[in-house]
């Protein structure tokens, strides 16, 4: 099993940065992929952004050039860096890992408003 733990949530303004953070409890090298997904009110769950365990990263075409995903092996944790933020990039932010299950963490909101 794995324990995911986020952070990092807050409200924005618009063109404002946030990072959020996803503590692990186990080795990041053992987890093959990690990942952002994000749910806004009526939508549903979508994927923000993943890096695997080799280091290859890709993201949502809606958030390329905004966002980086980066990930600290001492630390085992996964961040994920937003930059130039909209207010469609609001939602709950959840944290993924994939070791033959899918694992999530509890959510961190998101808010970017003026």
């Amino acid at each position: 099993q794995v324990q995911l733990v986020e952070s990092g949530g807050g409200l924005v303004q618009p063109g404002g940065s946030l990072r959020l953070s996803c503590a692990t409890s186990r080795s990041i090298f053992s987890i093959a992929l990690m990942g952002w997904y994000r749910q806004a009110p009526g939508k549903q769950r979508e994927l923000v952004a993943r890096i695997a365990s080799g280091g290859s990263t890709n993201y949502a075409d809606s958030v390329k050039g905004r966002f980086t995903i980066s990930r600290d092996n001492a630390k085992n944790t996964v961040y994920l860096q937003m930059n130039s933020l909209k207010p469609e990039d609001t939602a709950v932010y959840y944290c993924n890992a994939w070791v033959g299950s899918d694992y999530w963490g509890q959510g961190t909101q998101v808010t970017v408003s003026s």
